[in-house]
């Protein structure tokens, strides 16, 4: 199987850098697998954001028990971690400002 090709997003790649060492490692296990698997990864693994116009998807360290999500989305023939944020139930107002944050990245990649 080929593997996908996962970019990231130079702030999502500080965001990540900020993460204590363990919460770290997972999100990068995680990435193997998006890398692994991408669109065919699933549940629990990665979840569609509600309520994003621009179709971004959240990355699950841990299947889903990891306080981190990335949030990415498929942009030609690869996947882009756009933002690193905390999981939505535990800091609701960060999650919204990372999904935002996502989105105008994306936005800046598109327009390139």
């Amino acid at each position: 199987m080929a593997a996908f090709r996962v970019d990231w997003d130079e702030g999502a790649r500080e965001e990540l850098m900020g993460l204590p060492t363990a919460e770290r490692n997972a999100m990068m296990t995680a990435v193997a697998k998006l890398e692994a698997f991408g669109d065919q990864l699933g549940a629990p693994h990665t979840s569609q954001v509600k309520g994003s116009q621009a179709g971004i998807r959240e990355l699950r360290p841990r299947s889903g028990r990891s306080p981190w999500r990335a949030l990415y989305r498929r942009v030609a023939d690869g996947m882009v971690i756009l933002a690193v944020g905390p999981e939505a139930v535990r800091d609701r107002r960060r999650f919204d400002r990372a999904v935002r944050l996502a989105e105008e990245r994306l936005k800046e990649i598109e327009d390139e």
